[in-house]
């Protein structure tokens, strides 16, 4: 994880390239911390998350490393801060994904998080996980029907097919769609934007859009994490991740 200041705002960098940016146990502590240092910086008034070399992230580090712990139910999840650490009941400051390359799984999931996306026109959003066996508990499932029509949620979640980010504008997805290669600086630009207004005020806002729908998370994650139970205890995810490892077409057996 990378980490530096510009103005007041906190550029962070989800920093594992040869893996395309999948987040690990690792990399969720450290972006924990660095929301932590965000918030607790007086200085800063919102943040910018983002990858490395031109991806922001695959999502779960599936890699045959990481398989074992995968399927033994561990996972990058903080608890009460939810999938890669962005979901801290106390953040208060505006948090803006800037996407260049793909955004998938979790990593489309983590840019759910944020408060605003900035993306590249040629970026790529999508929720592959019913490929796999597993579904979308780290919030997509529950956030992006907030963000997009029903049925359109609905295509992301039962085709896990890709969006690009000039279509994920269109859908109401995206805030700004940049040029390749443009996201971040556009993401700092609003981020100065915000800066400009009553921190306390943008706290205010941000807590009660989401309060808004009346409906706490916390409720909504109690029932995903008994789904999730029960799906990855199923033979079809181990063999769904296990596929995914060997690079070969999984065999569903629905069990």
């Amino acid at each position: 994880m990378r980490v530096q200041r510009v103005c007041s705002t906190l550029l962070i960098t989800i920093d594992r390239p040869q893996a395309r940016n999948a987040v690990n146990a690792a990399v969720a502590a450290a972006l924990a911390a660095a929301l932590d240092e965000l918030e607790a910086d007086s200085a800063l008034r919102a943040g910018v998350l983002t990858g490395a070399k031109g991806t922001f992230s695959v999502g779960k580090d599936l890699k045959t490393t990481d398989l074992k712990t995968a399927l033994n139910g561990e996972s990058p999840t903080i608890p009460g801060r939810g999938f890669g650490g962005p979901d801290g009941a106390g953040r208060t400051k505006p948090l803006i994904a800037a996407v260049e390359g793909v955004a998938l799984g979790g990593g489309l999931e983590l840019a759910l998080a944020c408060d605003l996306i900035v993306a590249a026109e040629d970026a790529t959003f999508g929720l592959p996980d019913v490929e796999r066996g597993p579904i979308a508990v780290g919030g997509g499932v529950t956030r992006l029907p907030e963000r997009v029509p029903y049925h359109l949620a609905m295509e992301f979640l039962l085709t896990g097919g890709p969006v690009s980010g000039a279509r994920a504008e269109r859908l109401g997805l995206v805030n700004r769609v940049t040029g390749p290669g443009e996201a971040v600086a556009v993401a700092l630009g609003l981020a100065e934007q915000l800066a400009r207004n009553a921190p306390l005020a943008l706290a205010a806002v941000r807590n009660l859009v989401r309060a808004a729908d009346g409906v706490p998370e916390a409720d909504l994650f109690a029932v995903q994490r008994e789904e999730l139970g029960i799906l990855m205890a199923s033979a079809d995810a181990r063999e769904g991740m296990t596929a995914f490892a060997e690079r070969r077409a999984p065999r569903w057996t629905g069990k």
